[in-house]
């Protein structure tokens, strides 16, 4: 009896160890099964349009939870998973995702982010769209706040590229859509930008239509930099057209003698009434300053710089008003160039040589009135003038040989005398001048051609010693 007890105290132990084995073996097969079929679960529904999936076996029972965007889908899902072999049965935990009433997206900018909010219908068009919003504007931040949900309309896809391919074309903005209805706001990057996108949007698929566009033009700006250093007068943003881009061409060259002129003008549409009414007299004003520059934005004209002497500040100022458009603000910032230093008379001769060597003071034809492109050259003698005051001027008025002797005559006297009074309402003392006309009797070219003849009818400036 007290062997049998010891031997049974040794197998008690052994079968203990059995049965824990057998369990742990148990238990990982189990384990096994249960990974194995959850696996081929996910893998059969991994091709069904699908969201938050989520799958877990207990034994050969399969807990199946997903966000299914139809009830023909869900259902399809369901059979699936139980299709798969070894599954028992599942445990469904699916739901559909929530339904939209009505269907909202948008695209927006903020200058350097872009942002596509609202519904999507499926997780791969959430992509696809983001992937066009990449590749239509590059470098800028593309943000996904885009949520699931039923109900998106029919060719929503392709709506919502079409409308993304309109963002660039915006500088910051918005472009929404509410079922079929298309609205879009903000501010377009550039002039026809606005017309742009409506134009585009006309390919919206069948049954969308823009319900309301809102995007603002940008200003329509035109400037002029004149810099007497450089020698140039750039010309910079929009025109209407090519003929009133010749037009300003061709007044700024005659007004602008000594600077060479840039031209950096674009057409486009969207110009105020009466643009060129107001940039030609713009000009005029700039063609009377040193340093100045020139902006006019919509109907709004701004202007600054040095007039070359007081009398000019002041003469400017005053025909601000009577210059240009009705309804047009003009704001002038107008100041006076230092004096330059005094010279003797030799040099003040050089000086008005120089200057009508490059330009010539023009009349209207046949008659002794100034022509106003002449004003900046006029300044520019004038300011000459007041750099030799101790000495007197003779203006000599000359005059092509296209008429009678006495007419030509008649008329060289009266266009100097013009320049005369034209000095003396400056501030210059009459005394210091003198009118002379030499008729044709003086030719400086030969007058068989027009050429000839413009340089003849010409003023010159003859610095004489009191």
């Amino acid at each position: 009896m007290h062997g049998l007890f010891r031997w049974s105290g040794k197998w008690w132990p052994g079968v203990v160890l059995l049965v824990l084995f057998w369990a742990i073996a148990a238990w990982n097969d189990t384990a096994a099964v249960e990974a194995d079929i959850a696996g081929k679960a996910a893998a059969a529904v991994k091709g069904i349009a699908l969201d938050k999936v989520s799958i877990s076996a207990d034994g050969r029972d399969v807990s199946f939870g997903a966000d299914a965007f139809s009830e023909e889908g869900r259902h399809g899902a369901l059979i699936t998973v139980g299709s798969v072999p070894g599954v028992r049965l599942v445990n469904d935990e699916t739901r559909l995702v929530p339904e939209a009433k009505p269907y909202v997206w948008s695209v927006e900018r903020e200058v350097a982010k872009i942002t596509l909010a609202g519904n999507a219908p499926l997780p791969a068009v959430k992509a696809k769209l983001m992937d066009v919003a990449r590749a239509e504007v590059k470098g800028i931040e593309i943000s996904d706040q885009m949520k699931l949900a039923r109900g998106a309309p029919q060719y929503f896809e392709d709506a919502a590229a079409l409308m993304i391919g309109q963002i660039g074309k915006l500088k910051d903005g918005k472009i929404a859509l509410s079922d079929r209805g298309v609205t879009l706001s903000g501010i377009a990057r550039d002039l026809g930008g606005r017309e742009a996108i409506a134009a585009a949007l006309k390919n919206l698929p069948q049954g969308f239509s823009v319900a309301a566009n809102n995007v603002k033009a940008p200003p329509y700006v035109f400037q002029a930099n004149k810099d007497p250093v450089a020698l140039t007068l750039t010309l910079s943003g929009y025109v209407p057209d090519e003929n009133i881009h010749a037009v300003i061409l061709g007044s700024a060259s005659r007004r602008f003698f000594s600077e060479k002129v840039v031209d950096k003008l674009k057409t486009s549409v969207g110009a105020p009434y009466q643009f060129v009414n107001a940039v030609i007299p713009a000009l005029g004003v700039l063609s009377r300053l040193s340093t100045a520059t020139l902006v006019v934005s919509d109907r709004e004209v701004k202007i600054s710089g040095d007039a070359l002497y007081d009398a000019a500040a002041a003469q400017i100022k005053a025909g601000l008003a009577k210059e240009f458009p009705k309804d047009w603000q003009v704001k002038a910032d107008i100041s006076v160039k230092p004096a330059s230093a005094p010279v003797d008379g030799t040099v003040c001769q050089q000086l008005f040589n120089d200057l009508l060597s490059k330009a010539q003071i023009r009349f209207l034809t046949g008659r002794a009135i100034i022509d106003s492109h002449s004003a900046g050259l006029l300044d520019r003698l004038i300011e000459t003038a007041l750099r030799c005051p101790s000495t007197n001027i003779e203006i000599v008025g000359h005059a092509d040989s296209g008429g009678a002797d006495a007419a030509d005559q008649t008329l060289s006297e009266r266009r100097a005398k013009a320049v005369l009074d034209y000095f003396v309402k400056a501030g210059l003392p009459a005394e210091r001048f003198t009118a002379t006309g030499y008729g044709s009797s003086q030719p400086s070219a030969s007058n068989d051609g027009d050429e000839g003849k413009a340089k003849d009818r010409r003023i010159e400036f003859l610095v004489r010693k009191p």
